[in-house]
């Protein structure tokens, strides 16, 4: 019994993981309006070496359309200037002397379609990694040898419930982000 819990447990941990990092790929998918998650990707050459934006500047929304980027030194605003547009995130930064301002573009209704899209198939990866981690589990509930056939059919019915569970939580969090995706 000891190890069938176990087993359960683990499948549990697994679908968590997938859920936590649909949440973390669900952050990077911009919905209409600004966040400082959008410029995590930048990485600013800092006296030779790549750093994260974060690291060298202090980084807000003002409001729900534009950044604003304050770098801790002044005499970093051109190289974290050119590092956001390196970055290639379609933004098109201005830098008035102490700090830089981000205009972030409304959404077009294709590229609000295109992001649907894209966190529906964000969602559809976590739904695989959940439906993995209850086919990992029922292979190890086969194989344990001391538990009696009644006690793995329960098991396996666990598990199920636990899929179905965090399939419907997924499901849950996909419709919050498209109603936040088709909201203009």
């Amino acid at each position: 019994m000891e190890e069938i819990t176990f087993i359960i447990d683990t499948a549990k941990e697994a679908m968590d993981k997938a859920v936590k990092h649909l949440e973390k790929q669900f952050l990077n998918i911009r919905a209409g309006k600004a966040s400082p998650a959008m410029l995590g990707s930048v990485m600013v050459d800092y006296y030779g070496s790549q750093t994260p934006l974060s690291q060298v500047a202090n980084v807000n929304t003002p409001d729900g359309r534009t950044i604003s980027v304050q770098p801790w030194e002044k005499n970093m605003l051109q190289e974290i200037e050119k590092a956001i547009m390196n970055a290639n995130l379609g933004f098109n930064p201005m830098n008035n002397g102490d700090f830089i301002i981000i205009n972030v573009p409304p959404l077009t209704e294709e590229r609000r379609r295109d992001l649907a899209k894209q966190a529906k198939a964000e969602a559809e990866d976590a739904k695989i990694g959940v439906r993995n981690a209850r086919k990992e589990a029922n292979n190890d509930i086969k194989k344990t040898d001391d538990a009696s056939e009644d006690v793995q059919k329960n098991a396996e019915a666990d598990v199920q419930d636990l899929t179905d569970k965090y399939v419907k939580k997924i499901d849950e969090i996909l419709a919050i982000k498209e109603k936040e995706i088709m909201t203009v």
